[in-house]
């Protein structure tokens, strides 16, 4: 059974980022079972060609614990194949004293369980006056959503 059955597949992914970033925030759990919970143990993201398995992603969670960024990720499209799904979205952060907007584009696969074992991401930094067409990020902790 695909983890998209019964989901939505923009909200499916949504979910996914939105329970991953709140539950790093939100508890002192170790960083090493939040990734478990949400990837296999075998996880492969490339994001802009750097490789990262559980090790990297793991380390990786260090600092966003350190920084706390709130944000919001707004799904535009996300079209499922099986285990698989293609997402293009754009992500808004505030981390300290600036704010980001990040278009990102993700061919990802998934777990029956909803656990990601694989993720490609190819990502854009947007203008700081992202332009017409382009909302300004209102971001609020934690906060996540389709759009």
């Amino acid at each position: 059974m695909s983890p998209f059955s019964d989901t939505d597949p923009k909200q499916f992914i949504a979910d996914f980022y939105a329970s991953f970033h709140n539950d790093l925030l939100d508890s002192d759990e170790d960083p090493g079972l939040i990734v478990d919970r949400y990837h296999t143990p075998d996880i492969v993201q490339i994001a802009d060609g750097h490789r990262m398995d559980r090790d990297k992603l793991i380390a990786h969670t260090r600092p966003v614990r350190k920084n706390r960024p709130s944000g919001r990720w707004d799904v535009h499209e996300a079209l499922v194949d099986g285990d698989r799904i293609a997402v293009r979205s754009t992500l808004y952060v505030q981390n300290r004293n600036r704010a980001l907007a990040i278009e990102t584009h993700m061919f990802a696969q998934f777990t029956d369980d909803g656990r990601m074992r694989q993720a490609h991401i190819l990502t854009r930094t947007l203008p700081a006056d992202a332009g017409p067409g382009q909302p300004t990020p209102e971001v609020s902790e934690g906060q996540v959503r389709s759009a």
